[in-house]
């Protein structure tokens, strides 16, 4: 087996958006919220800059525009900035927007206490990258270090596999995106492609210890409507845990029925 391709470094990723984009700008605006979202504290403008490859004027530039906009905020003592309360405004009219998340919330809620798993709700977007939006953690049992907000790349793992299945892509798109992803444990993309068969003939696909050495992910596509399946309910588990007395078969259904039920009530088939 190969070594896995290697995906490009942040900072090349957001070189080439900002270069192929019609608005760099908001390019640019997008990759340091991104940036300070994931911060664990307040970041200057030289760490920024360097982080993201901008030029560091270009870089205040649009820090100050997103102060004024009050979606960074800055303290003027420590000459930092960070995240300003305006993102949850934005945050706000969008969960109003989208009942996926209120409705999600307790299906995932349940099943990881039946399951002890980590359950989340996830968005993709296109085949960019996919978003958690909604989780649950058991009270014992297996947990994920990941929250709301975090981001992976769209074809990763079971997830991937539900958004490519369902998606009726190019295939030399497909594979050129899979050669950028990172696995523990990749599979030869032929063998992927005869798991995309077997995801659509079963309706969830499974992941078993490739993304995460160890941990099985099992997903299931949630319909809003006709066309490709915009969010998935994902169960992530100890692999050995979900292989004893049927558990991945339990699993595996009540999952499935909880995507149906969900995507009947969004309105999906």
């Amino acid at each position: 087996m190969t070594d896995p391709v290697r995906a490009p470094s942040p900072i090349r990723k957001v070189a080439r958006t900002i270069k192929e984009s019609k608005a760099p700008a908001i390019a640019r605006a997008a990759a340091i919220l991104r940036l300070l979202g994931r911060s664990e504290r307040p970041l200057g403008v030289q760490a920024i800059a360097k982080e993201l490859g901008l030029v560091p004027s270009t870089c205040l530039y649009v820090l100050r525009a997103l102060v004024e906009e009050e979606l960074v905020s800055f303290d003027p003592d420590t000459k930092r900035y960070a995240l300003e309360a305006g993102v949850l405004t934005l945050a706000r009219h969008w969960l109003r927007r989208d009942p996926f998340n209120d409705l999600a919330q307790p299906l995932l809620d349940r099943l990881a206490q039946r399951f002890g798993l980590t359950m989340l709700g996830v968005q993709a977007m296109g085949l960019d990258h996919m978003i958690v939006v909604a989780m649950a953690q058991s009270s014992s049992g297996f947990q994920l270090s990941t929250q709301v907000g975090s981001r992976f790349p769209a074809l990763i793992s079971a997830t991937g596999r539900c958004i490519a299945a369902f998606g009726d892509y190019p295939e030399e798109e497909l594979r050129r995106r899979f050669d950028q992803l990172r696995w523990d444990d990749p599979p030869p993309f032929a063998d992927w492609m005869e798991q995309l068969c077997q995801t659509r003939a079963q309706g969830f696909a499974i992941d078993e210890g490739q993304y995460i050495a160890g941990a099985t992910v099992v997903a299931a596509p949630v319909w809003k409507g006709p066309g490709r399946p915009v969010h998935a309910l994902v169960a992530i588990g100890i692999g050995s845990a979900l292989q004893r007395d049927g558990a991945m078969t339990q699993l595996s259904a009540a999952l499935m029925e909880a995507a149906r039920a969900l995507s009947g009530q969004l309105g999906g088939a």
